[in-house]
């Protein structure tokens, strides 16, 4: 505690606090620089998980997007056979006739001993089922028998384990009904062998459960013809050319069917795509064109105390507008970005064929790389050809010129052109800046924060000098003029001015 002003008079300490005020104005000023640059690093970073975000819905939703493959399917009966597209680039047409459905083996085991009644929540132990070892062999796609591996159980496992374990672990879906105290078992393909085999259950357990040597009735396999060829199938559900057929009911009727292009599907994905490029280059653009207050410098503690929150709100708002204006990394990424969807891909034609970034047949750019869409006219080149759409975008190829990627592109897709540039800003933005989790070592920006610290730290330290210096001197006054008060009340009194 200090006390002051004892001799002299004056506010010592107010006095200090003041001349320390225009002392710490540099340290003040290094403060707002280093907030500057921690805004500024914030910004960066956010740009960061846009461009991240943009990438990576570049490459699920466009790169390697299923919908432009989408089919739509024309059948004359959709409740006797359903047909989608999986694979297929092209389309197919003909004529399809089922003869017969695929049907599953099935087995019932025999009543087991005291279990009618009970529930499957009950261990082996409670319904008396002795054993441990049950091995189930069973068809498989192939129409061959499938050896099973041997299960092992313990007494305390419940029947409801069993059966579960059965059914994950073998080719079979196997349950219990308590009302017959049985177990019904039935294979996971259809197809048969003709030997009534499709089912082979064996092991002490499986005789203890009613399993081991019971009946199959077998099942059978499906029987129809696509375009006149005749087929196969162990299952209703098969895939052939790249199409899925689900055989729903056999009547050896000829059923036709077609497929074309589901345009609505592609259409939606392009302009999905579109939508997010716009939006990136809006905010982009923002932040690189967004205005500059240098007036408006971060505030001090001590300033913030004088005011409300919605006046440091706003503020704050003014301070931090700007902080990546005319940035060359992020304006260079516009630039060559909007540079990568000009021209054309080898072998595929441009943008502008499509009816990408025109809007009355004359290609232009607006509202500063922005695209927009003719819709009849891409809806044109998706019937004709959507394999080749998706190309125009997806097709991998190397860079003509693999330093400047989106420049000189030969043959890589327009969104490929774009994943790269992209990808590259984000590797640079992360030099600069850093990452969530970064140490400031790491990168360009926390090196220089790292600097400021230390900086700020020898000014406080020097700070803590200058104000012990200032206390001493007024210290040494009030000393001064406490001595010099005794001299005159002593000359005073000698002098006789006390009587």
């Amino acid at each position: 505690m200090r006390l002051s002003g004892l001799a002299s008079g004056m506010d010592t300490e107010t006095i200090i606090k003041d001349l320390m005020k225009a002392e710490r104005m540099p340290l003040t000023k290094i403060t707002q620089k280093k907030q500057t640059l921690q805004w500024q690093l914030d910004s960066y970073r956010a740009v960061n998980r846009k461009l991240q975000e943009f990438s990576q819905k570049t490459f699920d939703n466009i790169i390697m997007s299923n919908s432009f493959r989408a089919k739509k399917m024309e059948i004359s009966a959709p409740n006797d056979v359903s047909i989608s597209n999986k694979n297929s680039t092209s389309d197919f047409t003909g004529t399809i006739k089922v003869d017969q459905l695929a049907k599953n083996s099935t087995m019932h085991g025999s009543e087991i001993t005291g279990a009618v009644g009970q529930s499957a929540n009950k261990t082996l132990t409670e319904l008396g089922i002795t054993g441990t070892e049950i091995t189930i062999d069973a068809i498989d796609e192939n129409g061959v028998i499938k050896p099973g591996k041997m299960l092992t159980f313990a007494s305390t496992d419940k029947l409801s384990d069993v059966l579960n374990k059965i059914n994950k672990e073998t080719g079979v879906n196997a349950f219990f009904d308590s009302k017959t105290g049985k177990i019904a078992m039935t294979t996971k393909l259809g197809g048969a062998t003709g030997n009534n085999d499709e089912i082979q259950v064996s092991g002490d357990l499986g005789a203890s459960l009613g399993l081991n040597g019971q009946p199959v009735t077998s099942g059978q396999n499906a029987i129809f013809s696509i375009n006149g060829l005749e087929m196969e199938r162990s299952t209703n559900t098969f895939e052939v050319n790249g199409f899925e057929f689900t055989l729903k009911e056999a009547n050896s009727k000829e059923i036709n069917f077609a497929s074309k292009p589901d345009t609505e599907a592609v259409l939606e994905t392009v302009v999905k795509f579109v939508d997010d490029y716009n939006k990136l280059m809006e905010e982009l653009n923002g932040l690189v064109r967004e205005s500059k207050y240098r007036s408006f410098q971060p505030l001090s503690t001590e300033e913030k105390a004088a005011m409300s929150e919605k006046e440091i709100e706003l503020w704050e708002e003014k301070a931090k507008s700007g902080l990546l204006r005319n940035d060359p990394m992020i304006s260079g990424m516009v630039t060559k970005m909007r540079s990568a969807l000009m021209g054309s891909v080898e072998g595929l034609g441009s943008l502008k064929e499509i009816g990408i970034g025109s809007t009355t047949g004359k290609y232009a750019w607006q509202d500063n790389g922005k695209l927009v869409i003719n819709e009849d006219k891409l809806k044109e080149a998706i019937n004709a050809d959507p394999d080749k759409v998706h190309k125009l975008f997806a097709q991998t190829g190397d860079p003509a010129n693999p330093t400047k990627p989106g420049e000189i592109v030969g043959e890589q897709g327009f969104a490929q052109r774009l994943k790269a540039l992209t990808d590259i800003t984000i590797k640079e933005i992360s030099k600069r800046a850093g990452s969530a989790g970064s140490t400031n070592a790491s990168f360009t920006m926390g090196r220089s924060l790292d600097e400021m610290n230390k900086q700020m730290d020898r000014y406080e330290d020097r700070m803590k000098k200058v104000e012990d210096r200032y206390w001493r001197q007024f210290n040494a006054m009030e000393n001064a003029i406490q001595r010099a008060n005794a001299q005159s009340a002593q000359l005073m009194n000698s002098l006789g001015g006390g009587a």
